[in-house]
């Protein structure tokens, strides 16, 4: 008799994930999920650290924020670049070059002398995993049978969620015994096997030219965000207008970065924030809403540092506990996805923005008081599942047409990644001046707790269920 995997075998199937690919299949998400598993894993690292990178730069919240605002900011400005050098000149060379740039940037944050030196390694490790996603995929859409592309894809999302569970506990561990310099140190082998497989499992040919480079757009936006970033970092929330002069200077940049952006937008051939992607009331609160969720996830970066300084807790103490909020995120991904169809968006949406505001809420209330913190943390993880993944491009997949899906969902990624921005520049100027400042941590995370609140006002103004699948089945 022959056996499943005998069969398997037999017909040159591979499983990978529960799911059966052809070995080329198989061996091609291999490649593609290292990569991007290497890119996520960097920013859950880094979180459990931040305390032991302070002390040893002598550095305030304030510019430790900028170790992810920074990287934020390099990563949402590499990805269109990527992905129309990627059209032109072929998925392979450009992934590889984007995981070797990473694995650059890693090696010279593991050797970084100074702040400035960490803040230049950083930038170039995510202009380097800027790339690898988009161009991951592209290549499973070139490849991979449309039958089995929903399934791929959604392995490479899990592999953001076990990254960002593996993350902290790995970072907080290696800070703990070892230094907060080596986080990064198993970049360096991942970046090897991925360069090594991917010249013989990516596609090299280009899949098909797009319209040119959007510079002025792209240009005009990094200033928008550069604005913001520098603003809110220097922002000190508990005065009005004295010592706040730069935030308010850096936020009139970035008003004026932003209206200028639109025009530009408006007149480029193919430009990377389409006006047209704004023509309804429903697209215009998703991508409001997309920005405060971003601007929310920003708050997760300082809780192992709130955690060191509330609880006294080592970084491998706090790494674990963060990783429980990642946890309740990845678990509630699929069954708010399963909701949907049930309840629809706004239902999803509200539910998740009201226990984001309840856990952080409560977080900043608790703590010093190690449970009910952790409390906190579960109940945020729980909202941040219910935000984060499908709601928001459930919405744009139903609203836009077919021709416009892609781009559509790749401004999504843009918005979302704009909020990161806002609300890391905004935690490390609420926090203040000292790394281990208690009211600091409860003041941002009150402020993060109303900002969720908003984003739960904001979801009523979503089309109700029955007009939202109306228009699904016109789309249809």
């Amino acid at each position: 008799m022959t056996t499943t995997a005998g069969a398997t075998a037999a017909s040159g199937e591979t499983n990978v994930a529960g799911h059966r690919f052809d070995r080329a299949h198989g061996l091609l998400l291999l490649t593609l999920g290292l990569g991007v598993f290497a890119g996520a894993l960097d920013l859950g690292v880094l979180s459990p650290a931040l305390p032991a990178i302070a002390h040893a730069f002598g550095i305030t919240p304030r510019a430790v924020a900028w170790t992810f605002t920074l990287y934020l900011f390099a990563n949402v400005v590499s990805i269109p670049i990527a992905a129309k050098f990627s059209d032109s000149l072929g998925r392979r060379p450009v992934y590889t070059f984007c995981v070797a740039l990473f694995g650059v940037g890693s090696v010279l944050a593991i050797a970084a002398p100074s702040f400035a030196v960490f803040l230049l390694a950083r930038v170039i490790q995510a202009a380097g995993a800027g790339g690898i996603f988009p161009v991951a995929t592209a290549a499973i859409a070139d490849r991979v049978p449309s039958e089995r592309r929903g399934s791929a894809l959604g392995m490479l999302g899990a592999v953001w969620g076990l990254a960002a569970i593996i993350g902290p506990n790995v970072g907080g561990i290696v800070t703990h015994f070892f230094s907060w310099h080596w986080i990064f140190a198993a970049n360096v082998p991942l970046a090897l096997i991925v360069i090594a497989l991917a010249q013989r499992h990516v596609p090299s040919l280009p899949a098909r030219a797009r319209g040119p480079l959007d510079i002025a757009g792209i240009t005009t936006l990094a200033v928008g965000l550069l604005g913001v970033m520098v603003g809110l970092t220097r922002l000190d929330a508990r005065t009005a207008l004295i010592g706040n002069e730069i935030t308010f200077a850096g936020l009139a940049v970035s008003l004026a970065a932003f209206v200028a952006l639109f025009s530009i937008e408006r007149r480029a051939v193919a430009p990377i924030i389409a006006p047209g992607l704004f023509a309804t009331r429903q697209l215009i609160v998703t991508y409001g809403l997309e920005v405060l969720i971003g601007l929310l996830e920003g708050a997760l970066f300082f809780i192992p540092a709130a955690l060191v300084a509330g609880d006294r807790l080592t970084a491998a103490g706090a790494g674990g506990i963060a990783a429980i909020g990642a946890l309740m995120f990845v678990v509630v991904i699929p069954l708010a996805g399963r909701a949907l169809d049930a309840v629809g968006s706004r239902v999803v949406l509200l539910c998740g923005a009201a226990l984001t505001a309840l856990g952080l809420g409560l977080f900043a209330a608790a703590l010093q008081t190690l449970w009910l913190a952790v409390a906190g943390i579960t109940l945020a993880g729980i909202g941040f599942g219910a935000l984060l993944g499908a709601p928001t491009r459930y919405i744009i997949t139903n609203e836009v047409p077919g021709t416009m899906r892609a781009t559509a969902v790749g401004v999504l990624s843009v918005f979302l990644i704009m909020g990161q921005i806002v609300g890391g520049s905004l935690a490390g100027g609420a926090v203040g001046g000292k790394i281990d400042d208690v009211a600091g941590y409860r003041f941002a995370y009150a402020t993060f707790a109303a900002l969720a609140a908003v984003t739960a006002l904001l979801t009523l103004l979503l089309a109700p269920r029955a007009q939202e699948r109306n228009t699904r089945e016109a789309g249809t």
